[in-house]
């Protein structure tokens, strides 16, 4: 049975377009066909304009020249710029605001070939105050953020990629919640410039994707490195598994997703062994919300002197938060922050990587609350790149994911171990 082209990885649409196999345009005729028929219940989706996809497609495909992501439809979270469509940060305060130019990350994926299907919902300002997205396997869950419109949009396959940010949690946690795999990279691997920033210690651009290949297509792109193939390492990897100091606060969902995966790994061949975070690592957690407040205090300081009314009750106790922070006590947490990174080295060991938690448990009821970052939030501290992937359901038969850690810029070597694990779990 021929597979629909809105369900096609973006390596297979962007093979299939520079093949003369189906155009570009047809893709996005699938893609926006799906957007019509889902995104009433989804609600993915902050702007779409249908006749600008379809003329991104007709350029591409009288193109001849084909970028690497030829035809690939792409959702771009509204904190990103783009020059052709508002950008509007989930806040009153930005409505129907239009930057001049597009981030850098839209303009490498447009200079690669790729069709830019329309702005995602995000919570306010890449925070935790929600828009109106929900799970696409149950409408009454939370899809996660804050990225909830990216992955929920290639969780229900109306698109393949989407990018995301993570200050916290917000690309690994809405992408477990939706079934699907998250890429948060080492920090500072994909240029921010053109993204609003939320916290600029923290911040991170991250991918929502189906397959591990498409991670590695659209990292290519935005560090313009010529694209390889994403393989297994030669020999089973060595795997500690770190269930962190949180553990028995994690739902059995959690708990059992982590297990199973650390058995079948042994199975597989991997070295598995279980290893403990430093007492001066579980410090983190107990400063990342001074970092947070007192930055997104700072970057939010227009608005709060003209808008103030206008942010949500929980940003504006955050903001609050922030500004009563003093100079020498956030000088500490950042000291704090970066003396654990240049350490985090020790929390390896000799492993290639770690399997811990990616979420507390499956996505939480209702869409007011978009789930705890606290799982997450540590790995973005030490800087470290991370992915999640699907690999167990929890009571409402929602999906888990797992999530594996590798050391700073060692990014390549994560994702080939990521292959090697989902190769492990078939």
């Amino acid at each position: 049975m021929v597979r629909p082209l809105h369900e096609l990885s973006a390596t297979e649409i962007a093979e299939g377009v520079r093949s003369g196999a189906f155009c570009a345009e047809a893709v996005a005729e699938s893609c926006l066909e799906r957007i019509s028929i889902r995104d009433g219940t989804v609600m993915a989706w902050e702007f779409l304009d249908p006749e600008l996809v379809r003329r991104q497609a007709r350029a591409i495909d009288a193109s001849k020249h084909m970028g690497p992501m030829a035809g690939v439809p792409v959702g771009i979270k509204d904190i990103i710029d783009t020059s052709d469509m508002p950008t509007e940060m989930g806040s009153p305060i930005y409505a129907d605001n239009r930057p001049e130019r597009d981030a850098d990350c839209v303009a490498l994926l447009r200079a690669a070939g790729a069709v830019i299907v329309g702005k995602t919902v995000t919570c306010e300002f890449a925070g935790l105050t929600p828009g109106r997205t929900a799970n696409p396997h149950d409408p009454g869950c939370s899809p996660g953020g804050s990225s909830s419109g990216s992955a929920a949009a290639v969780a229900d396959r109306m698109v393949p990629v989407a990018l995301g940010t993570q200050t916290g949690g917000s690309v690994i946690r809405p992408s477990s919640y939706c079934g699907i795999v998250g890429y948060k990279p080492s920090f500072g691997t994909f240029s921010l410039a053109g993204v609003f920033p939320a916290a600029p210690s923290l911040d991170t651009l991250g991918l929502h994707a189906r397959t591990i290949d498409d991670l590695g297509l659209v990292a290519s792109v935005l560090t313009c490195i010529g694209a390889e193939p994403v393989v297994p390492p030669a020999r089973p990897p060595e795997i500690g598994v770190v269930r962190t100091w949180l553990w028995d606060e994690a739902e059995p969902e959690t708990r059992r997703a982590v297990e199973d995966v650390a058995r079948q790994l042994e199975a597989s061949g991997a070295r598995v062994s279980e290893m403990e975070l430093s007492v001066e690592l579980r410090k983190l957690a107990e400063v990342r919300g001074i970092i947070n407040a007192v930055e997104r205090a700072a970057t939010l300081k227009d608005a709060w002197a003209g808008d103030r009314e206008r942010i949500s009750a929980g940003m504006r106790k955050t903001v609050e938060e922030g500004l009563a922070v003093s100079q020498s006590e956030y000088e500490d947490a950042l000291r704090l922050m970066e003396a654990c990174r240049k350490s985090s080295d020790s929390a390896f060991g000799t492993c290639d990587a770690l399997l811990t938690p990616a979420v507390d448990g499956e996505a939480p009821s209702g869409l007011g609350d978009t789930g705890s970052p606290r799982f997450q939030a540590l790995w973005t501290m030490l800087r470290t790149p991370a992915v999640t992937l699907p690999s167990g359901v929890g009571p409402g038969g929602l999906p888990v994911g797992i999530q594996l850690v590798a050391r700073y810029r060692q990014d390549d070597k994560l994702l080939r171990l990521v292959r090697w694990t989902e190769e492990a779990l078939r």
